[in-house]
């Protein structure tokens, strides 16, 4: 026995070990171990509850109430409230809080009598202390601070894109604007450069010809109709032959066809495609006039009250008459009913895009919460670097006097003769173009004036300061990533992407071909907002050749076409089954983990990874270790298990809860109870009918009562909220990746049709 033990504790040992590794070394998936936590010692135990938050300044400093139960050494258990004013560090990549520098503020027992309190009030202390950490999820936080009425905004554009329906598999070729051609050297071929797919014209013949990633297709006109092609032009030899088109070689000549040729849809401006499979199946949802379409990817609705459509498209609702249009926009007064959709069915996933839902309002506050970096002036400077195709190329910014760089994918911004880069959500500056660059201490006034018509607007979310010890302090919010909130009468929301279209930028070198450099689309790429895993996405297995993939890509290797695989973009960074590229940061990803932007400075930043707080967990046989670790130094490890004190823990007793008024409190599913001292007691609560069986019980005051409920259904939404997006983080391929109609997945929360 003696020898098993010492097994058992070597071997939870090194699962410690492999913890401080993940903390550490490396990055790791951020984890909320769950709630209530328990510490043990010497000197008993106490079972503190989730934060219920009263205030969250600046996204800094926490003041917050819990529940605990505490049990002194050789004494009974006593419930209270602890009221603690504490620091937050906010990983809002792996949405994670440390909760640091606890400060007890006050205490409450309700049946401790008056000379017991302080020793009581000393003890709590000694279980938590100022130096002593709680990590949480960022959506259990969220979900519990009161958000405010206002909200900053922006106003950007609503027009509608236009829609394509279809009841089978289907693609969608997106021209950038006006096509541009390129010839292919010694050949009478051309190749279009601003496309999403590998399409080239056959100027001899006059055909034209695409590769969908599984098969050649072929038509007179690319807005016509596409067929089968079983052979291709001879030049096409010369296609294969050059190394830059080397992803096309083994489709070179033709594969043998697997699959139905696909319905091609044309598009030289902004739209998406609404892909049924086969008939659309609509699905009644309860208590509302509503029905969505369920054989669908997209989102879809029906008010069968007056036999209206809904769309929802990057963040913005559509109505229509019919599936074939016109569309109009329709988020600033949709029917109510869609507040109404219930929690937990696959409908709700849409509630984030709600007006006025505590979803949307969850939305919008994690899209302004910042994810700030301490760094080094110098090593970060010796890593900025500016590519441009040819000289530097300068253009107004409309509204201002500054310019930006059109060709570059950077983010090159003119004040006089001062040059501002803003490289991955650091800033810099230079007396020239190309450099060389040094970390800027701060930033203009005037750039946080660029208007959202512009390309650059996205660099007004990132601010940058100058630190007491002299390191440069950066922060970056939702909108800098791609991610917008705009206001309105019935509540704000968040969208993506401002709406306006960007014209491409060509350059045209003395030899080789054109250079294509495009600016973020708002539509086309099936963009929307993810509530389960907090990320705004981008699904293109409909739309691009690269099914497996999940992405939307060109093979047009001389364009600049950016990204192979599939791009997902937001408040928490890109996320991607292959390489990505977010066109407003200029963040590249390679891996499933996903990236921030932060995350490409490797080592410049203080905190290891781009990262605020690294957070992991290793669980085995039921034992767990759980911590975290910030950029401020403090360090947060929980245990539970054969040997360990501290962690999260199950009670028989339920969740309990802190009133403002120092009572405590329990929900048991059919009412509230209070604490007597030795017991739970039943309580009346406002408008109860008292009866000989409710007479002599406490009766909750109505402030007391709505509170109480609030923070209730809070705490759920929060739980929900986490267990979602921890889900999504550990399923296979790309994060939340889901199912897809024609071939592989669409990157989506957490299984099919979570969002």
């Amino acid at each position: 026995m003696k020898h098993k033990r010492f097994a058992i504790v070597l071997i939870f040992n090194f699962f410690v070990l492999t913890l401080s590794i993940l903390l550490f070394d490396s990055p790791a998936t951020a984890q909320d171990p769950g709630w209530p936590r328990q510490k043990s010692g010497k000197a008993g135990k106490i079972i503190y509850y989730q934060p219920q938050v009263d205030e969250w300044s600046d996204y800094r400093e926490l003041n917050f109430r819990t529940a605990f139960s505490m049990t002194p050494a050789g004494g009974q258990a006593v419930v209270g409230v602890a009221v603690i004013r504490a620091k937050t560090d906010v990983d809002v990549d792996n949405r994670t809080v440390l909760i640091r520098d606890l400060e007890i503020t006050e205490t409450h027992f309700p049946s401790v009598d008056s000379a017991n309190k302080a020793k009581m009030d000393a003890l709590v202390k000694t279980f938590l202390p100022k130096e002593s950490t709680m990590n949480i999820s960022l959506d259990r936080i969220v979900a519990s601070v009161e958000k405010p009425a206002e909200v900053p905004s922006v106003s950007l554009k609503n027009d509608p894109p236009q829609i394509f329906v279809s009841n089978q598999k289907a693609i969608l070729i997106h021209v950038d604007g006006e096509p541009v051609y390129a010839k292919i050297k010694d050949s009478d071929l051309e190749f279009l450069i601003n496309s999403n797919f590998p399409v080239f014209h056959d100027q001899d013949k006059k055909n034209f010809y695409v590769f969908t990633g599984k098969q050649w297709l072929t038509a007179k006109d690319p807005a016509g109709t596409w067929t089968r092609a079983t052979s291709l032009p001879k030049d096409m030899n010369k296609v294969k032959a050059d190394k830059q088109w080397a992803g096309l070689a083994s489709a070179i000549p033709p594969p043998p066809a697997s699959e139905p040729v696909p319905v091609v849809f044309y598009a030289k401006g902004p739209a998406e495609v609404l892909l049924f499979q086969g008939q659309p199946v609509y699905t009644k949802i309860k208590g509302t006039n509503l029905v969505f379409a369920s054989n669908t990817e997209s989102d879809l609705f029906v008010d069968s009250s007056s036999n209206t459509y809904y769309y929802l498209a990057s963040g913005r609702w559509f109505r229509a008459g019919n599936l074939k249009g016109p569309w109009t926009y329709a988020s600033a007064d949709l029917p109510s009913d869609f507040s109404k959709i219930p929690e937990g069915t696959p409908a709700a996933r849409v509630l984030a895009a709600v007006p006025g839902t505590d979803e949307a309002k969850d939305a919008v506050l994690l899209a302004q919460v910042p994810t700030t970096v301490i760094v080094d002036p110098k090593t970060a400077a010796a890593k900025a670097a500016v590519t441009y195709s040819g000289p530097p190329d300068f253009k107004p910014i409309e509204g201002t006097s500054l310019f930006y760089a059109v060709n570059t994918s950077e983010k090159v911004i003119r004040t006089g003769s001062t040059y501002y880069l803003c490289l991955n959500g650091i800033w810099f500056y230079s007396s020239a173009a190309e450099g060389p660059w040094t970390t800027a201490p701060s930033v203009p006034a005037e750039i946080y004036q660029i208007p959202a018509s512009s390309p650059v607007y996205n660099v007004t979310y990132v601010t940058q300061s100058t630190t007491s010890s002299g390191s440069v302090q950066s922060s970056y919010t939702g909108g800098y990533l791609g991610s917008f909130v705009v206001g309105m009468a019935v509540g704000a929301v968040i969208w993506n992407g401002t709406g306006y279209y960007y014209p491409p930028y060509f350059y045209y070198p003395p030899y080789g071909y054109p250079i294509y450099h495009h600016y973020p689309a708002t539509y086309g790429y099936g963009s929307y907002y993810n509530h389960a895993t907090g990320a705004y996405g981008a699904f293109h297995g409909v739309y691009g050749p690269y099914r497996g993939a999940t992405g939307w890509a060109g093979y047009n290797p001389y364009t600049g076409t950016y990204s192979r695989g599939g791009t997902v973009y937001g408040p928490y960074g890109s996320r991607t089954a292959a390489g990505a590229y977010n066109p407003y940061t200029g963040t590249r990803a390679a891996t499933r983990q996903g990236s921030s932007p932060y995350g490409q400075w490797g080592t410049s930043v203080v905190s290891r990874n781009g990262q605020a707080i690294q957070t992991g967990h290793v669980t085995s046989g039921g034992r767990t270790i759980a911590g975290a670790r910030s950029t401020s130094g403090a360090k947060a490890i929980a245990g539970s298990g054969y040997y360990g004190s501290g962690g999260a823990v199950k009670t028989a007793g339920g969740d309990m809860y802190a009133a403002r008024n120092g009572n405590v409190y329990k929900n048991t599913g059919s009412g509230w109870q209070s604490h007597n001292g030795s017991g739970w007691d039943s309580v009346n609560t406002p408008g109860q009918h008292s009866g000989a069986s409710t007479a002599n019980r406490r009766t909750m005051d109505s402030s007391t009562y709505n509170s109480l409920n609030s923070e209730m259904h809070n705490r759920q939404r929060g739980s929900a909220q986490t267990q979602n997006y921890q889900r999504s983080q550990h399923s296979s391929g790309y994060s939340g990746s889901r199912s897809g109609s024609y071939g592989g997945s669409r990157s989506g929360g957490g299984g099919r049709r979570r969002r």
